[in-house]
């Protein structure tokens, strides 16, 4: 079992939390740096979020079966 696997055992169940956890580093970075790097704080916070399945989802958007 890898550390993604592992991670994504602790997650489940617990899906908004880490998400807002994830919000919160990005937003505490940003917040260091002035929103220099904004951008790619919200590329690397939609990564994490996809990789642990905590994506937020809207009306309309569909998750394709896994």
């Amino acid at each position: 079992m890898g550390m993604l696997d592992k991670l994504k055992s602790m997650v489940k169940g617990h899906e908004d939390v880490a998400r807002q956890g994830v919000e919160k580093g990005g937003d505490a970075f940003d917040a260091r740096t002035g929103n220099k790097y904004q951008s790619q704080v919200d590329t690397a916070q939609q990564k994490i979020n996809e990789q642990l399945g905590t994506q937020e989802q809207r009306p309309g958007d569909e998750q394709p079966p896994r």
